[in-house]
C-alpha cells in the first residue's frame, strides 16, 4: 500500500473514532408529588422534547420525597426545576433560582378531599381528625389548606405521607378522614382512586408552579429552553406530552409573578405553616 493511501485510511479511521462528549448535562428536577417511577414515566417525554428542540443534553431528576428535594434545591444541585410556588419564593431569595415559565391560564388551588362515602360534609366535621398531607412545605396541599383550617378554628392532627398520590390513596383506603392535595395531581390520579374521593373544600387561586433555572445557567440556554416550552405549548400535535403531566401549556414568567405568595409572609423552610 502506498504512503498516500495509508494517509487516507488513517484520516478516515480518525474521522470515525467516537470522541468524548464535552457537552454539559443539565438536570431537570421535578418536585416529587408522585412515586419516582410514575414521575419519570410522565415527565420523560417532555425532557426528550426539550433536549431534541434545544440540542442540549437534559436529564430528568426527582427525589425520594419533598424534604429531600428541598435539600437538593438548597444545595443548588438542579440546573432546572419544576417546584411549588412556596419553594420558588424561598429558593429565589436564598439560592437565586430564576423564574422561566409557568402554566398558562391556570391558578393553583389547595384541596381537602374526603372519601366519597364519608359522612363529613363541612370543614367543622374535621375537628380533631387526622389529616394526610404530602409534606410540611407542600404549598397548596399543606400550607394553604392547614392555614385555612386553623383560621376556622378546626383542630387537626397532620400526618405527612411523602406524596400527593399517597395522600389520595390513604384517604381512599380510609386510613385518614381527609387529605390535602391540588387539582392537577388529583386529575391525573387513577380513575379508580378519583372515583372514591370527593372534594370537600378548595382554596382561592395562586400563581402556579414555576419552571425555574439555577442562577449560573447561561442566558442562551435559558432562552432556548423557554423557546422550546412555548413551541410545545402551541403545537397541538404534541399535546399528549403536556397531558401526561396534567398541564395545559406554558408562558414566560418573571420572579415578581409570585408576589401573591410572598404576601402570605412565608419566607423560609423553617416556617412550614402560616
Amino acid at each position: 500500500m502506498s504512503w498516500s493511501a495509508k494517509c487516507v485510511l488513517t484520516v478516515l479511521w480518525l474521522t470515525f473514532i467516537p470522541l468524548p462528549s464535552t457537552a454539559k448535562t443539565l438536570t431537570f428536577a421535578v418536585v416529587p408529588q408522585q412515586s419516582a417511577k410514575k414521575m419519570a414515566e410522565k415527565w420523560q417525554p417532555l425532557i426528550d422534547y426539550l433536549s431534541s428542540y434545544t440540542g442540549l443534553n437534559i436529564e430528568f431528576r426527582t427525589a425520594k420525597d419533598i424534604p429531600s428535594f428541598e435539600d437538593n434545591l438548597t444545595a443548588g444541585m438542579y440546573d432546572i426545576a419544576y417546584m411549588n410556588p412556596y419553594h420558588f419564593v424561598v429558593f429565589n431569595d436564598s439560592v437565586g433560582y430564576r423564574a422561566l415559565a409557568h402554566e398558562r391560564d391556570k391558578k393553583i388551588r389547595g384541596l381537602i378531599v374526603v372519601h366519597q362515602d364519608s359522612p363529613i360534609q363541612t370543614l367543622s366535621d374535621l375537628n380533631g381528625a387526622e389529616i394526610a398531607f404530602p409534606a410540611p412545605a407542600a404549598f397548596a396541599a399543606t400550607i394553604i389548606t392547614s392555614a385555612h383550617l386553623r383560621k376556622n378554628n378546626v383542630a387537626f392532627i397532620p400526618r405527612y405521607v411523602k406524596s400527593h398520590d399517597s395522600v389520595y390513596l390513604s384517604v381512599q383506603r380510609n386510613f385518614f378522614n381527609a387529605g390535602g392535595g391540588i387539582f392537577r395531581t388529583l386529575n391525573i390520579a387513577p380513575e379508580t382512586m378519583k372515583n372514591d374521593l370527593r372534594v370537600l373544600w378548595e382554596s382561592k387561586g395562586y400563581t402556579p408552579h414555576p419552571i425555574a433555572t439555577h442562577p449560573k445557567m447561561a442566558e442562551d440556554d435559558r432562552q432556548a429552553i423557554l423557546n422550546a416550552l412555548i413551541a410545545l405549548s402551541n403545537d397541538s400535535s404534541k399535546s399528549f406530552i403536556l397531558s401526561k403531566i396534567g398541564l395545559s401549556g406554558f408562558i414566560a414568567s418573571n420572579d415578581s409573578d409570585w408576589d401573591d405568595v410572598r404576601e402570605l409572609g412565608i419566607a423560609s423552610l423553617s416556617r412550614p405553616h402560616l
